[in-house]
Order: C-alpha cells, then structure tokens, then sequence
C-alpha cells in the first residue's frame, strides 16, 4: 500500500490557499489558490494526490479530521442519502470537491484507506506538506517533483 501524506494551508480563512502531498522527501507536490478556505485546501490536497497517483492502494495520512471522518465515519453516505444535505438540513459545504473526490476514494480498481495524524506534533512527514502547503500559500504557486507511474 502507498503511503501518502497531505495538508492544507490557509492565510485568513477564507483567504491564500496551499495545498501540497508527498510520498517521500523526494517525490511531492503543492498548488496555490487565491481565495479560499482551509477545508477546501485540506480536500484538494487528498483529490490531487489520488489524481496523481496511479493504481494500488493508497493510505491518505492527514490531520483533517474533516477528510479523515468524511471516509472513516461514512459521512458521505448521509450526505447523498439526504440529497447533499448535511445532518443539519444545509447543503454539504465544498460539494463540487467532494463529488470527483468521493468517485477517487470510492473506485472498485484500489482501496483508499484514511489514517488521522495530529498536526504539529514531530510528524516529519506531516511537518514537511504542512511546509509545502504553507509555501504554495504564502507565495501563490505550487512545486513538483514526481513522476506519474
């Protein structure tokens, strides 16, 4: 199973956004939004990892409660049950991410496994997207080395 990493970085919330995912030291990748939200960010990291990343399984190693229950506490089941409500009656926050993300995660050719992380806390792995997410943020572009395989 490959293990992947991402983070999301916001400056004000909403704000300058970065988003960034690695699998190693080696092989990474950030982008930047202009004006966005945190949690927007949080989710982009996970579908620009999965898009970049071909076939096998995939563990997403995050510290976004939002993504990691998302998957582990099935509430997208719930959302699209109730219509793209969520359990309040509102319409699901970030839908237009979380749709092509759910057909990733959800796809019957890999498994897709979420692991929570807490951020801040010596991860080295979590140390380093957050330093790529908070870049792509501050200076508005993303970075990449990698290789699709």
């Amino acid at each position: 199973m490959t293990r992947v990493h991402t983070d999301g970085s916001c400056r004000g919330n909403p704000g300058p956004g970065g988003w960034a995912w690695a699998l190693d030291g080696e092989h990474y990748a950030s982008g930047a939004a202009a004006h966005t939200t945190n949690q927007r960010m949080e989710i982009t990291a996970v579908l620009e990892a999965l898009r970049s990343l071909d076939g096998g399984d995939i563990e997403i190693v995050s510290d976004s409660t939002y993504v990691v229950k998302c998957f582990n506490d099935r509430w997208h089941v719930g959302w699209r049950r109730r219509g793209w409500k969520n359990s309040q009656g509102q319409p699901v926050a970030n839908r237009d991410l979380w749709e092509p993300l759910l057909e990733l995660v959800l796809d019957a050719g890999r498994r897709v496994h979420f692991t929570w992380v807490k951020g801040h806390s010596g991860d080295p792995m979590n140390d380093f997207v957050d330093a790529l997410a908070t870049r792509a943020a501050d200076l508005q572009r993303g970075e990449s080395r990698h290789h699709r395989e």
